[in-house]
């Protein structure tokens, strides 16, 4: 599973990357998935909507393990 979640992680940083900011894949644990968002997006007044909405949504859909994604 984690080959699978850095592949997606992978897809979304080209996004990320552009406004700044970028994710790393912290620990997989029961199908949560801990990540940290650095850069731009570490004090970003959207970051839980990226977080939620975007990149725990794209998770879901693309590694259906996933339960949750939450920073750390």
């Amino acid at each position: 599973m984690r080959e699978k979640v850095e592949e997606v992680l992978a897809q979304l940083r080209p996004n990320l990357r552009a406004d700044g900011g970028d994710i790393e894949l912290i620990d997989i644990e029961q199908g949560v998935v801990r990540v940290r968002l650095t850069g731009a997006c570490e004090g970003c007044p959207m970051r839980s909507m990226t977080l939620q909405d975007g990149i725990e949504r794209i998770l879901k859909e693309q590694v259906p393990d996933v339960k949750e994604v939450v920073a750390v």
